[in-house]
């Protein structure tokens, strides 16, 4: 799992962002749970959001889910170069497969973190 800001969770889950940019990589590859920060940006940078979306054909919501799990996706590769619109380096993690998931308030946390037991059944996703 890992905390995400908004509107970049949005275009994730959504499957118009195919790269989350990172200055680190991992060695994981598998599921990731994407969990929406809690933490609110300006109007204006907002808006400057908007217009980075619309230049890439994408038209962002009025509002956003805050503080929880929004969905998940595939975590398939760590990379230096991509051709996707979305990177901007220094590291594109590559995600495939996004799914959006009913949204659970969570507290966040910094990094890569393993769901509880109890959220995974919450969501669903557990047997």
């Amino acid at each position: 799992m890992i905390v995400i800001r908004q509107p970049w969770a949005w275009l994730i889950v959504n499957g118009f962002k195919d790269i989350e940019n990172r200055s680190w990589e991992t060695r994981y590859r598998g599921p990731l749970l994407i969990q929406a920060s809690a933490h609110r940006f300006s109007k204006e940078k907002m808006q400057e959001f908007r217009i980075y979306a619309r230049r890439r054909k994408v038209e962002l919501p009025k509002e956003f889910d805050l503080g929880g799990i929004v969905g998940m996706v595939r975590l398939d590769d760590c990379v230096y170069k991509s051709r996707s619109k979305w990177f901007d380096g220094p590291v594109g993690w590559v995600l495939s497969k996004p799914k959006r998931l009913p949204f659970v308030p969570l507290k966040g946390q910094l990094n890569l973190f393993d769901p509880t037991t109890r959220l995974l059944k919450k969501l669903g996703l557990s047997k």
